[in-house]
């Protein structure tokens, strides 16, 4: 199917996060997926390098998920999610209790990783008052830190170009981001800026912990550019909001369900947290959902704090929370993680991607970084008379011409591979980085 750029049909949508005029002079169109690989409208195979939005790391198009989708359709289309159930959201939350770390044993289910921020900031704002301290309500996240495009997302988020639109979103501050120059060229977690997790004691002392909820981090930023956790700073941070009387949530979004090589980066990075928020690979793309796990404690403390039997406890959710649909997606998903071994895979490969993505440095004076942790990875180049974004997005369109899909973002091109990657696919992608970056002006 050939795509018309001057075609009407072009107008109508507005696309999320696009630079929407751009697009429409020159539309990349996908009209199917198998594997590792898009179809654009020209008919060429696209390879994916970011597994569709860091979603499909099983691959695309993976029959079991069809499969299992089809035969909920064929059996419950939609279930009321306020005061009545189906089977599969409650097996489907038993088994994300079991690959979660011990104490995280309930789980509430939303529709995105935005609604997973959200969810979990909400209810530490819950827990709080049921414990008799309704002043803890401020939300402390990290600079570089993305949680989605909500008002609680934008708020506690910390990507300056997310936020600049909106205004004053609710109550939050920021702990400094653990990009750091000494750790430039790390491989996996860099050594230095474990300290970093120390301003939560300035922000304790400019707010006090009375006014406190929860802070929110991803064990690694993905968004703003593979960031992966100083050496020892989850830990940290752990013991100060330990110290303090404040709630921990990881952001999961992207790091839960394999892509660190373990089931979560709380598994991976030797943290737990109060709460975790997950999305993405959960479904392997296939249906949105979301997931928020918290520990039993804090489930318990907002439940029996509800009032009579009758009255629900907690007056949050959504139309689709546990869609049935969802549901089915998400289990196949799971039984596939399991079954092929996914989670090993991405363990497996993770070292043969770092070696071929730090193969870069040097390879072209516009490159000033690199990072990675298990099968995600970015570079960071140099900015453009002014512009950090428009190299990374030179790079992506050159990648995608030679039949790669990358992501740019800000002044970074990202790398999130499907699990089921293979040594040539690598080397392919990097390859076609590399001489995207030679090409530049």
């Amino acid at each position: 199917m050939h795509i018309n750029s001057e075609s009407s049909a072009l107008d109508a949508y507005w696309m999320p996060y696009t630079a929407n005029r751009e697009f429409k002079r020159n539309p990349r169109m996908i009209t199917a997926a198998e594997g590792c690989y898009f179809t654009d409208a020209d008919g060429r195979e696209v390879f994916d390098g970011l597994s569709g939005l860091w979603t499909c790391g099983a691959g695309h198009n993976r029959p079991e998920i069809r499969e299992a989708v089809t035969r909920q359709l064929g059996r419950l289309d939609y279930a009321p999610a306020f005061q009545f159930g189906h089977p599969g959201a409650f097996e489907l939350a038993e088994r994300i209790v079991d690959v979660l770390p011990d104490g995280l044993d309930h789980v509430f289910f939303t529709n995105s990783g935005s609604e997973s921020a959200d969810t979990a900031t909400k209810i530490a704002r819950a827990y709080w008052r049921q414990r008799g301290k309704p002043g803890k309500t401020r939300i402390i996240g990290r600079a570089k830190g993305y949680h989605g495009a909500s008002w609680g997302g934008i708020s506690f988020g910390g990507i300056g170009a997310n936020r600049k639109l909106w205004g004053q979103g609710m109550e939050a501050d920021h702990l400094p981001h653990t990009l750091l120059p000494q750790n430039a060229f790390s491989r996996g977690q860099p050594e230095h800026g474990d300290y970093l997790a120390d301003a939560l004691e300035d922000l304790v002392a400019l707010h006090d912990a009375s006014n406190i909820a929860a802070v929110i981090v991803e064990p690694l930023a993905g968004s703003a550019g593979v960031l992966p956790p100083p050496v020892g700073y989850l830990a940290r941070l752990r013991a100060l909001c330990d110290k303090h009387d404040i709630l921990l949530i990881f952001d999961e979004v992207i790091t839960a369900f394999g892509r660190m090589g373990a089931w979560t980066g709380a598994e991976a990075f030797g943290a737990v947290p109060d709460m975790m928020g997950m999305a993405k690979q959960l479904t392997n793309g296939a249906i949105p959902m979301g997931a928020v796990a918290v520990k039993g404690e804090i489930y318990r403390t907002v439940v029996d704090a509800g009032g009579p039997e009758h009255l629900i406890e907690l007056p949050h959710g959504y139309t689709y929370s546990g869609h049935p649909v969802a549901c089915a997606a998400a289990l196949a998903s799971l039984d596939l993680l399991h079954r092929d071994g996914l989670i090993e895979r991405a363990r497996e490969m993770a070292p043969i991607f770092e070696n071929a993505l730090h193969s870069l440095k040097g390879a072209n004076r516009y490159v000033t970084d690199i990072r990675n942790y298990g099968l995600a990875g970015a570079l960071t180049i140099e900015a453009a008379h002014g512009d950090p974004a428009l190299r990374p997005y030179q790079i992506a369109m050159k990648c995608w011409a030679k039949g790669f899909f990358v992501r740019h973002g800000g002044d970074t091109v990202q790398l999130g591979l499907p699990f089921i990657v293979d040594r040539a696919q690598i080397d392919a992608v990097i390859n076609a980085i590399g001489e995207a970056i030679n090409e530049l002006e």
